[in-house]
């Protein structure tokens, strides 16, 4: 009989974060989520920032909920969010609460890197796509207004990276979310140090940077003593939720793209190395480090972070409606009424989201959304379109054919935008798995620690382990009226 092995993946998202029990056996992953809290940003001095401390807090509980169990774990690792990091050295192990990428700070560092040294410069030494929340502009930021405390730094980590020195006692940057920083350079696999001198930034901050599926070593003995787990390694696998995702995708053969699918779209394919050019910059493509030395070469764009928020609005207007009843009213909705350019900077935070899609039809002449369901729908076929788009692209830039489109993560269980991504786009959809962040995080512990052979036998595992959804197209001559309607948006915006 196959033994069976045990993981935790801790998974840190934007909204929430949790602890994961994985075990393989017989080649298949089975998930129990353990422990899940909020991670949620708060308002300090001006600042928004994460309270990272008690999300520590509650890791720690997740894990001695695990111990109770009684389980032999051979390991641990952790993905979060790219971006946002924080600063420590061997006297204190934070410095300060680390900002949240939405924080204002970044928006005249920004826009000063842009014209010296330039996008050209930047893309050139990153191939990273340019959004102001990128760690770049914040250390930027910090250079400028927190200069004595950049000079007592030993250096800085993102934040899963950093969860894993707590856990281990080990500073090394992963791969995955160093590639998320815009300074570090996927050609030479290594920090971009000529990037760092033309904007001043100390180079002393910047920590040795280790491959996808490293054991970091076991866990530290305090954690040992407060959690009651015993042996487990702690294993830098994908710190890149996304890269964690990306690498449990269920794909075979190269005609595929991927689409991670929550707060944000994560769209894009796997190669085998960095796609660096004018044409690829111009199109905001970004490479992101993968599994294995593979490079995510994808386009972040706006994704349910629309929805999020007007169905925050409409709790606080009173109508506290779930996910699934905003599903039913969208359904029920006229279809293709009314078309958003998601893109457009008015949704990037708008006071009440709603409101601002209704500004936006008002101004386009369009017929203005009124009611929950005609926003919804409104949202999740705006997002199709745009992904059609993104798609074109990529096929355009790589020189693929894509018949197939993965969708994975918590979008993928909107059984509407996935048909509608379907017909906008005019290739199959294939949902699942909605885990695929967590389920990613456990097989990288596995084929890590040698209990898996390689990459594609991880994605075998999700195959075997997981039911698919497959989607396709319909109503071609509606859909490409309205992707018309949608390119004349996206010209003008």
């Amino acid at each position: 009989m196959n033994k069976s092995s045990h993981y935790i993946a801790c998974d840190l998202g934007a909204e929430s974060g949790r602890v994961i029990l994985g075990t393989l056996h017989a080649g298949k992953i089975a998930i129990e989520e353990i422990h899940r809290f909020p991670t949620g940003v708060f308002k300090i001095g001006g600042s928004l920032r994460w309270n990272l401390p008690r999300i520590f807090e509650e890791l720690k509980t997740g894990l001695r909920m695990v111990a109770e169990k009684d389980l032999p774990i051979d390991a641990i690792s952790t993905d979060s969010w790219g971006v946002d990091y924080v600063l420590y050295n061997s006297r204190q192990p934070m410095l300060a609460l680390p900002h949240h990428y939405r924080d204002s700070r970044t928006a005249s560092t920004y826009e000063k890197a842009l014209k010296n040294p330039g996008k050209d410069f930047i893309y050139s030494k990153t191939g990273i796509q340019f959004m102001s929340i990128n760690t770049l502009y914040h250390l930027i930021a910090d250079a400028e207004t927190n200069p004595d405390l950049l000079a007592i730094a030993d250096g800085f980590l993102n934040i899963a990276d950093y969860i894993n020195f707590l856990f281990s006692g080990v500073a090394k940057n992963e791969v995955s979310n160093a590639s998320t920083t815009q300074i570090y350079n996927p050609i030479t696999d290594s920090w971009s140090h000529e990037l760092m001198r033309k904007l001043s930034l100390p180079e002393q901050l910047f920590p040795e940077i280790v491959p996808s599926a490293t054991v970091l070593g076991p866990l530290a003995d305090e954690i040992r003593s407060e959690t009651g787990l015993t042996n487990a390694q702690v294993v830098a696998g994908c710190s890149h939720d996304t890269g964690a995702a990306v690498a449990a995708v269920p794909a075979q053969g190269e005609d595929w793209a991927y689409l991670s699918s929550g707060t944000w779209s994560l769209i894009g394919v796997e190669l085998p190395s960095p796609l660096i050019n004018d044409a690829a910059l111009e199109a905001g493509f970004t490479n992101e480090a993968g599994l294995r030395g593979t490079t995510r070469f994808l386009k972040n764009i706006i994704g349910l972070w629309l929805q999020q928020e007007s169905k925050r609005a409409w709790a606080a207007a009173g109508q506290d409606l779930s996910y699934e009843e905003i599903g039913e009213l969208a359904t029920k909705a006229e279809p293709l009424r009314s078309i958003i350019n998601p893109n457009d900077a008015r949704f990037l935070n708008p006071e009440n989201m709603p409101e601002e899609i209704a500004g936006y039809c008002r101004e386009t002449g369009q017929p203005v959304p009124e009611t929950p369901g005609q926003v919804a729908r409104c949202i999740l076929e705006s997002l199709a379109l745009l992904y059609r788009g993104a798609l074109d692209d990529l096929e355009k830039l790589t020189g693929r054919s894509i018949s197939r489109l993965h969708v994975v993560g918590g979008g993928s269980k909107s059984a509407l935008l996935n048909q509608f991504t379907a017909n906008a786009t005019g290739r199959e959809v294939i949902a699942g798995p909605v885990e695929a962040t967590a389920i990613g995080n456990l097989l990288i512990q596995a084929l890590t620690l040698g209990h898996i052979e390689s990459p594609a036998t991880l994605r075998d595992v999700v195959r075997d382990s997981i039911t698919i959804e497959p989607y396709h197209p319909e109503s071609s001559a509606e859909w490409a009226s309205a992707l018309e309607r949608f390119n004349a948006l996206e010209l003008n915006s």
